[in-house]
């Protein structure tokens, strides 16, 4: 339920009245103001009502929410009366309006995957598509289960990912940290000292980090100005079609990335593939809706063409086949699928295939990454120790005592 403050005045006494009343919607709010002898003047959402709508539902509030919603109809209770049990035991404030909001849409007679629909930024193509299938069949409680899995697979995955990338970004960081205190603080020193002294001229290198120095203490608020505008313009580019389809490519390209984000890719067409397919949805709606899951332009590009070629009577191994965005063992598992009638079975396999590849992949970057982090350190180590050292050296081989 969302709270709204309202003004109104009663027909009766012609007094004004501001209170509070709790209702799904604004309409709905109205409603129960007018029940009570009062014309409503203004409802207004109260902002903390508003707040929450803001908050980040976790895909772990998704997975626990279908679950239990699975448990309840495969106990016998009417979708409604489970919808309101769920709603009570939810803590995620957001979710809870929304699971309301679908309460009240499902009582007024509108289809449980409709109700979803109207929540995109909630619930995905995925979750509605296996919705409306598992309705159609009367397999609500195991499609609800199915979509559970799928979530947390497809959550750990992205989780592992994310975390192979944080070790390096943080290392980098604390880097460039080190980096920036010797050459604002440290190297000044050295100058000073040069300063004094007729005739004396600093190493090249020295030169050059002084330069950075001069440049990072005097002009510090253009550099964060520019930083901010690089970052800023960079996500909007980021969200483009152009900017979309060039960072990608390099995703399914760059090393050591490259194999790590395609065997990602695999797993999250076949593990989406694979419960779209166990609720019945049709081919050709599976690979219109894993086009959007995978989230990458260049193979959701390949899975619409292939949709085409299926629509035309291709088989759909044969569609894959030859396909550059797609690694050779998906059209040959998916082959299989075809001759066997199995489709489900080998999509699952094929999940569960590259779900164990991606573990070894960041397993065998984080080896990588290791040695490498080693080596730019060091370089960058060297560089600070010479620009300080070399002056040194310098003063005490002109004041003789080198000889």
């Amino acid at each position: 339920m969302l709270t709204y403050n309202y003004e109104a005045k009663n027909a009766t006494t012609g007094q004004k009245v501001k209170a509070q009343v709790q209702a799904d919607n604004e309409q709905a709010a109205a409603k129960l103001i007018r029940g009570e002898g009062l014309t409503p003047l203004s409802i207004e959402l109260e902002k903390s009502s508003t707040g929450h709508r803001f908050q980040r539902i976790k895909t772990k509030d998704k997975v626990l929410f279908s679950r239990q919603l699975s448990t309840l109809i495969n106990a016998g209770l009417p979708l409604s009366q489970s919808l309101r049990s769920v709603a009570k035991q939810t803590s995620n404030k957001p979710l809870k309006v929304v699971i309301n909001e679908v309460i009240t849409d499902v009582e007024a007679g509108t289809s449980f995957s409709a109700a979803l629909e109207k929540h995109p930024t909630v619930f995905n193509r995925v979750y509605i598509s296996m919705i409306a299938a598992s309705e159609t069949s009367g397999t609500l409680d195991s499609g609800l289960e199915r979509l559970a899995d799928q979530q947390e697979k497809d959550a750990d995955i992205v989780s592992k990912v994310r975390g192979a990338m944080i070790y390096p970004g943080i290392v980098l960081l604390v880097m460039m940290g080190v980096v920036t205190f010797m050459i604002v603080k440290v190297l000044p020193q050295v100058e000073s000292i040069y300063a004094g002294i007729k005739g004396a001229s600093l190493p090249l290198v020295t030169r050059v980090l002084l330069g950075v120095s001069h440049l990072v203490t005097h002009f510090w608020w253009l550099i964060l100005i520019l930083l901010g505008l690089a970052i800023f313009f960079g996500s909007r580019w980021a969200r483009t079609l152009g900017g979309r389809t060039i960072i990608d490519r390099a995703k399914m390209r760059a090393w050591p990335i490259g194999t790590l984000f395609m065997k990602m890719y695999m797993a999250r067409f076949a593990r989406t593939g694979t419960t779209l397919v166990a609720s019945g949805v049709p081919i050709i709606q599976v690979l219109d809706i894993t086009a959007d899951a995978v989230d990458n332009v260049h193979i959701s590009k390949s899975l619409h063409r292939a949709m085409e070629k299926v629509k035309g009577g291709k088989a759909l191994s044969d569609s894959l086949d030859n396909d550059p965005n797609f690694l050779e063992l998906v059209p040959n598992m998916l082959r299989i699928g075809e001759q066997s009638g199995a489709m489900e079975t080998m999509l699952a396999k094929v999940a569960d295939y590259y779900e164990k590849e991606v573990d070894n992949e960041i397993k065998a970057i984080s080896t990588i990454i290791e040695p490498v982090m080693m080596i730019i350190m060091g370089i960058m180590a060297i560089t600070i120790v010479a620009a300080i050292l070399l002056p040194i050296y310098g003063l005490v081989n002109q004041s003789g005592f080198g000889g």
